[in-house]
This record gives structure tokens, C-alpha cells and sequence, in this order.
């Protein structure tokens, strides 16, 4: 097995759950008295928050790290970030019934910056306990 997908296949797996979810066809769920106003900007944020820890997590095993350094972190959550603008690009141009939205992007990126303080703030918290 590709050492690198031995590490990161959650991380690729939800990445392509965050891409079919984000670009389907919802209907009229979206309309639905079950969600609430928010709920589209909420559901952003947590997918990607899921995505930077699953990533972070197959990093940290692969390099055998107690931490990420600074430079590593930067740079991962531009590519995660990156990717959460590319799914906007393709909801505006590509999937018409769908619509890209900055807001979505900033929850996106909320998401992202929520999933790397946890990082840090768990790896420090474990490194200060050895």
C-alpha cells in the first residue's frame, strides 16, 4: 500500500464526501422547517474542521511528530482553505444548481483555523505532559 494513503486516506475520504455533499442537488431539503437559518454556514464549518484534524492526524503519523511546526501548519491550512474556494468556484460555474458563496468560504475557513487551534492546543497540552 502508497505509504502516503496509509496515512491519509480519512483525510481523502472526506474530501470527497465534502465534494459530493457540497455540489448535490439538494431539492427542496434546503427549504425544510427542520434546518435552521445558519445551518448551511455550520455544516461548512464542521466539515472542514474534520477535514484539517483527519489531514493533521495522517501528518503527525507519517512524520512520527509529537507537533507540526509552524510553517507546516501555514501551509496546510492554505491547501485545505484552497480547496474549500475551489468547491465554491465549481458550485458557481460548474454546478449550476448550486451556488458559490463567500460566506460559505469563510465558514470554511472558520472551520479550517478551528481544526488547527485544536491541533495545537492538544499536541502542546501532550507535549508539556512528558
Amino acid at each position: 500500500m502508497n505509504t502516503t494513503l496509509r496515512y491519509f486516506w480519512p483525510a481523502a475520504l472526506w474530501a470527497i464526501f465534502i465534494l459530493i455533499i457540497c455540489n448535490i442537488s439538494l431539492g427542496k431539503v434546503g427549504g425544510s422547517p427542520l434546518f435552521f437559518a445558519g445551518f448551511d454556514k455550520f455544516t461548512h464549518c464542521g466539515l472542514f474542521f474534520v477535514m484539517t484534524v483527519l489531514y493533521c492526524s495522517g501528518f503527525l503519523r507519517k512524520y512520527n511528530l509529537a507537533y507540526i511546526p509552524v510553517g507546516k501548519i501555514i501551509l496546510i491550512a492554505a491547501a485545505i482553505i484552497l480547496y474549500g474556494g475551489i468547491i465554491e468556484i465549481l458550485q458557481e460555474y460548474i454546478f449550476t444548481w448550486r451556488s458559490g458563496d463567500w460566506s460559505d468560504l469563510f465558514a470554511d475557513t472558520v472551520g479550517t483555523c478551528m481544526g488547527v487551534f485544536s491541533l495545537i492546543a492538544i499536541t502542546s497540552s501532550i507535549k508539556k505532559t512528558y
